[in-house]
């Protein structure tokens, strides 16, 4: 088993929640911590791994989007973020076509919720859709978890 992390420890909160994950994580798992691309390197690390679990999909958009989201001049690139975005997808998906593991991808639904108030936030909401819309389209299986329910979206 291979887990990949993509959080990033920004703040003191943050990393005590990594700590925590990470102690309750299984001993005889491998970890990778990861931040972008990330494709390349599960590439680089899978070996004979069978299974790898990417968590999560949701952070990995934000560490693409954090470093413009504060950006005032010049204006926000909305388009070179939207190629960061599908090149770090895209990267993803052609490492799990090159291997036999199973990959197992945890994300966040956010476009079923309110509408952002801002711009950053509706930006950041259709980034991530765009991404779960790719991870979707390449995989096998896509379940949707409510109330800790899996129901099935794909096939």
């Amino acid at each position: 088993m291979l887990f990949v992390a993509t959080a990033e420890a920004g703040d003191e909160e943050m990393r005590r929640r990594i700590k925590e994950h990470q102690k309750n994580r299984p001993s005889d798992w491998s970890t990778l911590e990861v931040t972008t691309h990330i494709g390349s390197r599960i590439s680089q690390q899978i070996g004979r791994t069978q299974v790898v679990i990417v968590d999560c999909i949701t952070l990995l958009v934000n560490n693409i989007f954090g470093p413009h989201s504060e950006q005032t001049s010049p204006p926000l690139d909305v388009s070179l973020l939207e190629q960061k975005l599908t090149a770090e997808i895209s990267e993803l998906i052609e490492c799990m076509s090159q291997t036999d593991a199973s990959f197992i991808m945890v994300t966040n639904e956010v476009g079923m919720g309110l509408v952002p108030a801002n711009q950053l936030g509706r930006l950041y909401r259709d980034l991530l859709g765009k991404a779960n819309q790719m991870l979707a389209q390449a995989a096998d299986e896509v379940y949707l978890m409510v109330a800790g329910i899996p129901v099935l979206i794909k096939p």
